[in-house]
C-alpha cells in the first residue's frame, strides 16, 4: 500500500499553471528524487506536500489522511532548504531543540532526542558552537538533524546541497542517504542535479514543464528515457534524427534514436571511420567529439592512461552496436 499519493494534483498562479494533474504514489520508506531543470514544478510540489504553498485542486494523502485541508505544523512533515535558515543567536543544541520546544516536549526528553540526532549527523563535538563558527556543511547537517529530532513521518529535502561545494555535496548526500536507509524514513528529495538523484534515488520521478515525464529507478531512466527530453537531460545523449541515423548505421531507421556516449567504442581499428574534432577531460573519463559520415557525435572513454590520448584530427574507427541504439519520441 502507498504511503504518500498525490492524485490530481494542480497548482495555479493567477492564469498561469506551474503543473497540473500530477499522480504520482512513494511507499513507506522510500527515497524519491523530483529532478527536472529550473522552472519545472518540482519545488512548488514539495511546498504543496508540505502545505506552505496551496492547491488550486487535488489531493495529497500520507497514510491515508487527505493533508490538503491539514495546516502545515500538523502534518508530520520535516523540511529542510537550501537555505539552512538557523537561529544565528542560538548554538546547535539550541538550534535542533527548538521543535520540540515548540511541541512542547520535555526538557529531559528533548535533552536525549537532540543528543541521539546530533549523534546520527556526527556533529555531537559541535552543540555548543554557533552557526558562524561553523562551514556550509556543517550548518546543513544541523538543519538536517532540526528535522529529524520531530520525528517526522516524511522528510522533505529541497536542494538542500545545491549551495555546497563538490567535496561537501558528495561526503554529505552519502550521509543523507546513509541515514535515511538507517531510520527507514519515507522522503522526498528535489534537485537538478542528475548524478545525485542517480546515485541517491529509489525512484526518480523527471519533471518537465510541469509534468512528470517519466518515473523509475535510476538504471530505467537511464538506460531507457521515453523521449528526447529524457535523453538530453539524464546523461549526455547523442539524440540523431532518422537521416542522420540511417546514414550512420548504413541501414533505414525511421524514428529517432538516442545513443550513450559511452557505448560507442573509439579505437583505431573499428569498421566506422570518423575524425576527432575536439576532446575534453572530464577526470576519469575523456570526452571525444568525433565526426563519422557526417554526424557529429560525442563519445565517452575511460582516461586510463595520457598514452592513450587521440588528438584533435587523429583519424579513429567507432563500433555502434545495434543494442546501443534506443528509439524516443
Amino acid at each position: 500500500m502507498s504511503f504518500v499519493s498525490v492524485e490530481n494534483l494542480q497548482k495555479n498562479y493567477g492564469s498561469t499553471a506551474v503543473f497540473s494533474d500530477i499522480n504520482c504514489v512513494i511507499n513507506k520508506g522510500e527515497f524519491v528524487t523530483l529532478l527536472g531543470p529550473s522552472g519545472c514544478g518540482k519545488s512548488t510540489l514539495l511546498r504543496c506536500i508540505a502545505g506552505l504553498t496551496s492547491v488550486t485542486s487535488g489531493r495529497i494523502f500520507l497514510d491515508g489522511k487527505d493533508l490538503v485541508p491539514v495546516s502545515p505544523q500538523k502534518r508530520g512533515i520535516g523540511m529542510v532548504f537550501q537555505s539552512y535558515a538557523l537561529f544565528p543567536n542560538m548554538n546547535v543544541e539550541q538550534n535542533v531543540a527548538f521543535g520540540l520546544r515548540i511541541q512542547k516536549v520535555s526538557a529531559d526528553e528533548t535533552k536525549q532526542r537532540v543528543a541521539e540526532v546530533l549523534k546520527l549527523v556526527e556533529l555531537t563535538e559541535f552543540a555548543k558552537r554557533y552557526p558562524h563558527q561553523m562551514s556550509g556543511g556543517q550548518c546543513q547537517r544541523v538543519a538536517l538533524a532540526r528535522s529529524l529530532v520531530t520525528r517526522p513521518r516524511l522528510l522533505l529535502l529541497d536542494e538542500p546541497l545545491s549551495a555546497l561545494d563538490a567535496r561537501i555535496r558528495k561526503h554529505l548526500r552519502e550521509q543523507i542517504r546513509a541515514i535515511q536507509q538507517e531510520l527507514g524514513l519515507t522522503t522526498i528529495f528535489v534537485t537538478h542535479d542528475q548524478e545525485e538523484a542517480l546515485t541517491m534515488s529509489d525512484r526518480i520521478f523527471l519533471m518537465n514543464q510541469g509534468r512528470i515525464v517519466q518515473s523509475g529507478d535510476a538504471e530505467t531512466l537511464y538506460t531507457a528515457p521515453v523521449d528526447a527530453f529524457a535523453a538530453g537531460f539524464i546523461g549526455n545523449y547523442n539524440l540523431l534524427e532518422p537521416d542522420a541515423a540511417s546514414r550512420l548505421m548504413q541501414r533505414p531507421i525511421n524514428s529517432r534514436v538516442a545513443i550513450r556516449p559511452e557505448a560507442i567504442q573509439l579505437s583505431l581499428t573499428g569498421s566506422l571511420e570518423g575524425e576527432v574534432r575536439s576532446h575534453s577531460l572530464l577526470g576519469n573519463v575523456i570526452r571525444y567529439r568525433v565526426e563519422a559520415r557526417g554526424v557529429e557525435l560525442v563519445v565517452d572513454v575511460l582516461n586510463r592512461s595520457a598514452n592513450d590520448l587521440h588528438p584533435n584530427g587523429q583519424r579513429v574507427t567507432l563500433s555502434i552496436e545495434d543494442s546501443a541504439l534506443c528509439e524516443v519520441a
